[in-house]
């Protein structure tokens, strides 16, 4: 990357931190990225009523190649399917994490052995680990001493949030067997409880709160 490049991007990166703006991710490998279309709208409803945030309602879309993903402190992915990364999408996201930018990939069920293999292009030397129970993003607005909750059940499994760190920050966090955007989506489209509705709401407001924070 060129001097004046980078310049260009810490700029951007640090342009989209005061303008409280998040987007989706339009990745390639024919996974519906698009999925859980009324998800983010709700999570930024409650957002901006309850931790005084100030985001747009209508998130943008954004590819992983291009510039703009520098204008947005927290970039939301998820889906179903098969992911896949060129080399140009890997270095592009690697510089805005690296700038200050952080990616929450949510596994809305089948996405987790393409998002492994792809984020070893993202971060070769480094791996996606456990966040423990104590780390901030548990606790950053409301308190979930035990961890990520399970909003949706898939295959029986214990959900876990995973990340990669990077000089003390977290910049990417993978939510797994979890679901939280099913739980985000409007009530009618899975009939969850409220309860639960409320559990996925407000750890979706912790990561955000966390993505715009650090």
């Amino acid at each position: 990357m060129g001097k004046l490049t980078r310049y260009i991007f810490l700029f951007l990166i640090s342009a989209g931190i005061y303008a409280q703006d998040i987007a989706v991710l339009q990745y390639k490998g024919g996974g519906d990225w698009y999925s859980n279309p009324t998800a983010l709208p709700n999570l930024i409803t409650f957002c901006n009523q309850n931790i005084n945030t100030k985001i747009t309602n209508k998130p943008k879309t954004v590819k992983p190649e291009s510039i703009d993903i520098f204008q947005y402190p927290y970039i939301h992915m998820t889906g179903h399917g098969n992911v896949f990364f060129t080399e140009k999408d890997a270095e592009n996201l690697r510089d805005y994490l690296l700038s200050g930018g952080f990616l929450h990939i949510d596994d809305n069920y089948g996405m987790e052995p393409y998002v492994r293999k792809e984020l070893i292009k993202v971060f070769p030397d480094k791996k996606l680990v456990e966040l423990p129970n104590t780390h901030p993003i548990f606790s950053a607005q409301y308190n979930f001493p035990k961890g990520l909750p399970k909003i949706h059940e898939h295959d029986g499994k214990r959900p876990q949030a995973l990340g990669i760190v990077h000089e003390g920050r977290l910049v990417l966090l993978f939510t797994f067997e979890s679901d939280l955007g099913d739980g985000w989506e409007s009530p009618e489209v899975h009939n969850d409880p409220p309860e639960v509705r409320k559990k996925a709401l407000q750890m979706g407001a912790n990561i955000i709160k966390y993505a715009f924070e650090n």
